[in-house]
């Protein structure tokens, strides 16, 4: 396998400084390898506190490893020159959990999309970046014509976080990082949005690493999965393999915890009843 992005005995340790002896690991021998040559979506999955959004930044060169390294192509995140990092940059994309804070409320959101046209000269003309900007907003299902020339607060939160997706699009990116991407999302969109990053792997060639606490999901979208347990691996592998026949008492927690629907079940009925018993018991009825 000829690795893309490689993750290398990640470890994490934050506080311990100077008059700090009090040391947090938020993450501890994390290994994970992306192979060039058949893109994928490797799912992380974890609860809050797990160590995910620290694995994030770290694979986005955001912040430095206590030890352990991350390599692009090979190369040491740490130990790049300007122009080998301008282009993990582009080739790195990242759409984050929360769309409401990644736009300027004073700019319409052309200007999330211009940006990196202009700064990656993407385009050499006007009307060259118009098409690229189009195409990339019709690639998420969205209306050029209703989404440009528009603030962000006159598109919906679904509809931001789409725009982000498509700025990721641009810049035709060899990896993405999806950290949380539909967790502040309607459910209706959710669907919307992980097809689109399912399309980006079998049709763009684009491999994902979807960082998630919802396992259910990670299941739908993913190739791969990662299990986080406090910092550490508890379980990775195949998700199939993961999910139908887990070998750790967290990975089966986590499976457990997924509500099932049934058709069996009268949920309206069932929660009538309960908030009956709950009116019952403040009046002191029960």
């Amino acid at each position: 396998m000829t690795t893309l992005l490689e993750a290398r005995r990640l470890t994490k340790v934050f506080g311990g400084g100077l008059f700090d002896r009090n040391t947090t690991v938020a993450l501890e021998d994390f290994s994970l390898a992306i192979d060039s040559e058949r893109p994928s979506i490797t799912a992380v999955v974890g609860e809050s506190g797990s160590g995910k959004t620290t694995l994030a930044r770290l694979l986005l060169g955001l912040v430095s490893p206590s030890r352990g390294e991350v390599l692009y192509q090979g190369r040491d995140l740490q130990a790049m020159r300007s122009a080998e990092m301008r282009t993990f940059r582009r080739d790195v994309q990242a759409i984050f959990q929360d769309p409401y804070e990644v736009y300027n409320p004073f700019y319409r959101v052309d200007h999330v999309l211009t940006t990196p046209i202009s700064k990656f000269k993407l385009a050499s003309t006007k009307a060259e970046a118009r098409a690229v900007i189009e195409g990339a907003l019709e690639a998420v299902g969205l209306r050029p014509e209703e989404t440009l020339g528009r603030f962000p607060h006159q598109l919906s939160g679904g509809q931001r976080q789409r725009v982000m997706v498509a700025r990721a699009l641009l810049l035709r990116p060899r990896v993405i990082l999806a950290d949380e991407p539909v967790s502040m999302v309607d459910a209706s969109l959710r669907a919307t949005i992980l097809a689109s990053l399912r399309t980006m792997t079998v049709e763009r060639g684009i491999s994902i690493i979807y960082i998630t606490h919802d396992l259910a999901t990670a299941y739908q979208i993913s190739d791969n999965i990662v299990v986080l347990y406090r910092g550490s691996v508890a379980e990775a592998g195949d998700v199939g393999r993961v999910v139908k026949a887990p070998h750790h008492p967290y990975t089966r927690l986590l499976i457990s915890s997924i509500p099932v629907a049934s058709a069996e079940r009268n949920w309206v009925t069932e929660r009538r009843a309960a908030r009956g018993r709950e009116l019952c018991r403040r009046s002191g009825g029960l």
